[in-house]
């Protein structure tokens, strides 16, 4: 069955009902507080699915990076040159992971693969020997410092719109966000405008707030961007007389 299990429903259910075998990780669906009211007890599937989705996570963080999805709408509507822009390496680049559960775990030792600097924020630090490394900071550090933000916290009523329009203020420009966790995690209208405005340069959504209608600006955006590198260039030569990257041919 999908959809919630709310008060209105578990009021309903049978006295015979004694259990509720949930099959997912997160069972922000169910209504805790109702079925223990009515002496029904409720399972979950922890961990099983630890492993799909850091590696989903990697797949979004990546296509992120490199706005994938604007060259590939390009060549499906038949264009080859579109408006195809360079995109960005994970290599060198601060991932900050807000849940260092089993997935941000998961996550971490993944992006460590690609060169990513990778640190973490949770209520309290894991020991060293769980977090592998990372490094534990603050929650407004982790926002104003990281290149890339993988959201993989539950929802409750303390996580709801945990990233809104003051925390997306509070980033670096051009962040990329990542989350696989539940969409209302995210103020889905402070997300719009972030992206629009470029303060966000792409997110890697794999829920969304009000499931199963999509936000039409996430549909609609473009992630309009300028080539970093190629301006880097130019600036090098009118102030140095020299590029920053020449071609092969003319290295000296």
């Amino acid at each position: 069955m999908t959809g919630p299990f709310d008060e209105e429903l578990v009021k309903v259910l049978p006295d015979a009902v004694k259990f509720i075998c949930h099959n997912g990780a997160g069972y922000d669906s169910i209504d805790i507080g109702a079925c223990t009211e009515r002496g029904i007890r409720v399972s979950s599937t922890p961990r099983t699915n630890i492993h799909a989705t850091a590696d989903a996570t990697m797949l979004l963080m990546l296509g992120a990076l490199r706005r994938i999805m604007i060259p590939l709408q390009a060549v499906r509507q038949g264009v080859w040159q579109g408006k195809t822009q360079a995109g960005h390496d994970p290599t060198g680049r601060v991932l900050g992971i807000l849940g260092m559960g089993g997935i941000g775990t998961e996550v971490a030792k993944r992006a460590r693969a690609f060169g990513m600097h990778i640190q973490y924020h949770n209520r309290t630090p894991l020991p060293e020997s769980e977090s592998e490394g990372p490094k534990y900071v603050g929650l407004e550090e982790l926002l104003k410092t990281s290149d890339v933000l993988s959201l993989n916290i539950p929802l409750s009523s303390a996580t709801q719109h945990i990233i809104a329009k003051p925390q997306l203020e509070m980033m670096k420009d051009g962040v990329v966000i990542v989350n696989t966790s539940r969409g209302r995690i995210i103020d889905e209208n402070a997300l719009v405008d972030a992206l629009e405005s470029g303060k966000v340069y792409s997110a890697g959504l794999d829920v969304f707030e009000e499931e199963p209608k999509i936000h039409p600006g996430l549909l609609n955006n473009q992630n309009r961007d300028m080539e970093v590198l190629a301006l880097e260039n130019l600036e090098e030569a009118l102030q140095n007389n020299k590029l920053k990257t020449p071609v092969v041919e003319q290295e000296v």
